[in-house]
């Protein structure tokens, strides 16, 4: 998966879609392109002062940084399936801290540097729920929320385009990819990928994709409030 994709809902959409309460998105606007680094909507669902579960809808920086690393190079904003129970910059986040990353479809591109033709891949419904990773760090007094999607080996319309897609869950996943019960044995991490696998395979199945204006190919130009930005070329 390329670091860029969409989402045009609105909160109270969000909201509805993953019964969660609304926290403090009032600065939020849909989005048609969103790049690494930006802020984004994501579904946590962490214990209350008493004790009790609840879903919250928060916005989170999408580059993944843990209060244990100091220094990056680079943005983390995709962690593959295959190491995010194993690498030690997703493993805690995963067996604990794991959140949903809302978006109407995500780019691709084909073609030759400097000539590439941007793709636009999407659901059969308008919100797809990326797997996605958080955590937390202090930042002047403050908690800053960042997270990660997860992605795996691309299948039907995405592997047509590229090799690698955000890992997408099915809605009646979503109860058991957010519960923040500790993952502390192999078996249980073991049975949460299987159970990822599966249902995004399931997910993948019912993808497709059109080619869209190239306009969208420079994040930093590009006008992400612009609705255009998804709809297939003509012709």
């Amino acid at each position: 998966m390329c670091g860029r994709f969409a989402n045009d809902s609105e909160t109270n959409e969000l909201i509805e879609e993953f019964v969660a309460s609304g926290g403090d998105l009032r600065d939020w606007v849909p989005r048609f392109s969103i790049a690494p680094t930006e802020l984004v909507p994501i579904v946590r669902e962490r214990a209350n002062a008493q004790g009790e579960l609840a879903r919250t809808l928060e916005l989170a920086e999408w580059d993944f940084h843990p209060p244990f690393l100091t220094a990056k190079s680079r943005p983390q904003f995709n962690a593959r399936i295959e190491t995010i129970a194993s690498n030690g910059l997703w493993k805690s986040a995963f067996a604990g801290n794991r959140c949903i990353v809302p978006m109407r479809g995500y780019y691709e591109w084909t073609g030759e540097k400097g000539d590439k033709q941007a793709h636009f891949l999407h659901g059969e419904r308008p919100i797809l729920a990326a797997a996605g990773l958080a955590t937390a760090r202090r930042v002047e007094g403050d908690w800053a929320v960042s997270c990660v999607i997860v992605t795996r080996e691309a299948r039907d319309a995405s592997g047509e385009v590229h090799d690698r897609m955000p890992a997408f869950l099915t809605r009646d996943v979503y109860e058991e990819w957010l519960n923040p019960a500790r993952l502390d044995t192999e078996a249980e991490r073991q049975r949460m990928l299987d159970l990822l696998e599966a249902v995004s395979g399931e997910v993948a199945a019912t993808l497709s994709g059109y080619e869209v204006d190239r306009r969208v190919n420079n994040s930093r130009t590009v006008d992400p409030l612009d609705p255009a930005l998804i709809e297939p070329l003509a012709g």
